[in-house]
C-alpha cells in the first residue's frame, strides 16, 4: 500500500563510562515509490559495514522485480499479462507472498482481495494513470467484474488463474520488503535493528543498553504528525493502514485508497487508522489493510478471534482509540 502508515521511530542516544558507547547507525534510500530506512544499534567499537547500504538496495530491487505492478518486466506484470486459463512458474518469494495474500482473502471473506487492482486503478491509486474525476457506475461495475481472488491458485512455485485476473500485492509487498531486509540483517549478525519501508516496520532486538525500540502511532490527521500512542516493540512487525495520507480530492470531496471489493468504492466508515503487530511485517501489512476495510466493529471482532495485536482509532466526537487484548502489552505512555 502506497501510504504513510503513521509510525515514527523515537531514537535516544546515551553512553556508559568505561564501556563502548551504544550507537544507532541509520541507512536510508528510496524504493517502491517511497523511502526505506534501517537503524542498527551496535557498540561503538563494532561499526556497521559500509557494504550494507548497497546490500539493502539490491534486496529491495529484487522485491520490486518480483512484485511491482509499475514495472512492466516484473514477475507480477508477466503473470497479469497472461490470458486465462494460464499458469507460470514464479520465484519462491512471489509464490509465498501470493499464498499469504490468498489466505487473508479467505479469512476476511474477500474483504482483502489481491485481485482488487482494476478497482484501485480506476480510482486513481495505481496503474494506469486516470483522470481526476469520479468513475461512473458502469466503470465501477466493469472493474468489479475483473476482481475475484478465487480464480487464483498457488501450487508450490506454480501460479495459475482460471479467469482473467490481475494480481496486486501492494497491500502486502512493502511489509514483505521489510521482512527481507530484517532477515538479511539477522543473517549477518545485526540482531538489534529497526527496518522501515513507507511506514511498515520490523523491530529486531532492542537498542542494547538504550532500551527497547519505541514507535509512535500517529493521530489520523492529514498534514499533521501528532502522536496518539507510544508503543515499545521488540522482535515484531508493525504496520498501520489509514485514510489520512493516501487520498484524492475530487470536486471538494476526499476519496482514500482503501477499497471495498464488494462495492468497488472507497470505504466510508469512521475508522481512521488501524495498527497491527505481527511477527511478519508482511502479515502485519496485509492485516492492517484488511481491518481498515472491515471497519472498527467487524475488524475488532476478526482481530480478536485470530489473537491479533491491533489498535484502532475512530473518528466521531474527537478521536477514540480501542485495541484488542493482545495489544495491551505494547502500550506505553498516555493516550
Amino acid at each position: 500500500m502506497l501510504r504513510s502508515m503513521g509510525l515514527i521511530a523515537a531514537l535516544l542516544l546515551a553512553g556508559c563510562w568505561g564501556e563502548p558507547r551504544t550507537l544507532v547507525t541509520e541507512l536510508a534510500g528510496k524504493t517502491m515509490g517511497t523511502t526505506w530506512s534501517v537503524k542498527i544499534a551496535h557498540p561503538e567499537n563494532r561499526p556497521v559495514t559500509d557494504a550494507l547500504q548497497a546490500q539493502v538496495a539490491a534486496l529491495l530491487v529484487e522485491v520490486n522485480n518480483q512484485m511491482s505492478t509499475w514495472q512492466s518486466d516484473s514477475e507480477v506484470s508477466a503473470f497479469n499479462a497472461l490470458a486465462a486459463p494460464a499458469s507460470m512458474e514464479v520465484s519462491r518469494p512471489f509464490a509465498s507472498i501470493t499464498a499469504k495474500a490468498l489466505d487473508l482473502a479467505r479469512i476476511s471473506g474477500g474483504q482483502f482481495d489481491p485481485t482488487i487492482g482494476p478497482v484501485v486503478g480506476l480510482w486513481g491509486f495505481g496503474p494506469p494513470k486516470t483522470e481526476n474525476r469520479l468513475p461512473t457506475d458502469a466503470e465501477i461495475d466493469a472493474a468489479r467484474a475483473q476482481v475475484g481472488y478465487a480464480a487464483i491458485a498457488v501450487d508450490g512455485q506454480r501460479l495459475s488463474k482460471t479467469l482473467d485476473r490481475r494480481l496486486d500485492l501492494s497491500a502486502i509487498a512493502k511489509g514483505h520488503g521489510v521482512d527481507v531486509v530484517a532477515d538479511h540483517l539477522i543473517s549477518i549478525g545485526y540482531l538489534n535493528h529497526l527496518v522501515e519501508i513507507g511506514g511498515e516496520m520490523r523491530a529486531g532486538g532492542d537498542k542494547l543498553d538504550l532500551g527497547p525500540w519505541r514507535v509512535a502511532i500517529e493521530k489520523p490527521i492529514a498534514d499533521d504528525r501528532a502522536v496518539q500512542q507510544i508503543i515499545a516493540v521488540r522482535n515484531i512487525g508493525i504496520a498501520t493502514s489509514g485514510d489520512y495520507r493516501n487520498y484524492r480530492e475530487i470536486d471538494g470531496e476526499k476519496y482514500h485508497h482503501a477499497m471495498d471489493p464488494s462495492t468497488g468504492r472507497p470505504v466510508t466508515h469512521s475508522l481512521g487508522s488501524v495498527t497491527v503487530l505481527h511477527p511478519s511485517s508482511a502479515m502485519a501489512d496485509g492485516w492492517a489493510t484488511t481491518l481498515l476495510v472491515l471497519g472498527q466493529q467487524r475488524g475488532m471482532a476478526l482481530a480478536t478471534e485470530h489473537g491479533l495485536a491491533a489498535y484502532f482509532i475512530t473518528r466521531g466526537d474527537g478521536l477514540k482509540a480501542s485495541y484488542t487484548p493482545a495489544f495491551a502489552a505494547y502500550l506505553e505512555g498516555v493516550e
